[in-house]
């Protein structure tokens, strides 16, 4: 590419790319543009090293892949210095009382963790996703803090087939409650408090009808998506019952086994790394940190959506505010 170098993130991999040289002279290229969507489309996740750490280069290259759109939840907390591109602001300080030491810490492997996410898609409690998402991290924790990737092509073809093929035609059902007391699959962690606003998450959780969206998809290029989410999934659609809740346990107990292998890619931040990801194709997760640490991620939402994913009434989300 001209002007900007690409690699791959690991030899061992069969996703993602770095890529270098992103600078305010090379974004303006309508020609280096297409050429880092192509590399989006094919390779499904891109970490941007060594860019400026600043919200306007974060929403710049944004819109390389599409207009911004802001979050569909209102109590999620939003950046000040651009509230006009809905850049979102995930910020941990560590607790300076007893009373609120313990909120939104897990424990995992016998550690006291702050800050950790299970394995997700953005927006999977939405009838539309998002096309993608790109992050950064200006405060992390010296030990911990990544950021995992899943894709979900690779996940596909790893997955078992006795599971994967039970999965090919089943929806999963989704909800806005991201409170981890309350996750039931694929469990791996001890919860040891809620989140502060919690209060403000559930007066919108009582609004929000479940969302459904597809186990397995195939993209136009022919590939086959194994997509689940364990947090925030609530069952199979039309078949939340026992065998079913047993069913997807095992599947989401896989998706945490394959997460440690070469289905994931799991990355260490910089403050000036930006990374972008399908939202349709790739999980996320976040390993946690050390409860002692502040860490801060800021994220920005590009539109679009794969059209699979609908409310279980079949209300759409202007409808749904509309009701508060």
């Amino acid at each position: 590419m001209a002007g900007i170098k690409a690699r791959n993130l690991r030899d061992d991999l069969s996703f993602g790319s770095i890529v270098e040289g992103v600078d305010w002279e090379t974004i303006g290229d309508e020609t280096i543009r297409q050429q880092i969507r192509d590399l989006f489309e094919d390779r499904g996740v891109i970490v941007f090293s060594d860019v400026e750490p600043s919200s306007k280069m974060q929403v710049e290259i944004s819109k390389i892949f599409g207009p911004l759109k802001d979050h569909p939840t209102k109590s999620t907390a939003r950046a000040d210095e651009d509230l006009a591109h809905g850049l979102i602001d995930m910020h941990y300080t560590p607790a300076g009382d007893a009373e609120s030491a313990e909120e939104g810490l897990v424990e995992l492997d016998g550690r006291r963790m702050a800050r950790f996410s299970p394995w997700h898609f953005d927006h999977c409690y939405n009838d539309e996703l998002n096309y993608a998402g790109v992050l950064r991290a200006p405060v992390n924790a010296p030990v911990g803090g990544r950021t995992g990737f899943m894709d979900g092509i690779e996940c596909y073809r790893q997955f078992p087939r006795e599971l994967r093929d039970r999965l090919d035609d089943l929806n999963i059902v989704y909800t806005l409650d991201t409170r981890l007391s309350k996750m039931r699959f694929g469990v791996n962690f001890v919860p040891l408090g809620e989140h502060a606003g919690t209060a403000e998450l559930l007066k919108e959780v009582a609004i929000f009808p479940r969302a459904m969206h597809p186990a397995v998809w195939t993209r136009k290029t022919g590939e086959k998506v194994l997509h689940v989410g364990p947090w925030m999934a609530v069952g199979i659609e039309h078949h939340e019952d026992p065998e079913g809740d047993a069913f997807f346990d095992e599947v989401c107990h896989t998706i945490n086994r394959l997460g440690k292998g070469t289905s994931a890619y799991w990355h260490a931040w910089k403050p000036t790394d930006m990374v972008v990801w399908d939202n349709s194709r790739m999980l996320h997760a976040v390993e946690g940190s050390d409860p002692k640490y502040e860490r801060r991620t800021m994220r920005t939402t590009i539109r679009g959506d794969y059209g699979l994913g609908y409310f279980e009434d079949g209300k759409k989300i202007g409808e749904v505010y509309r009701e508060v």
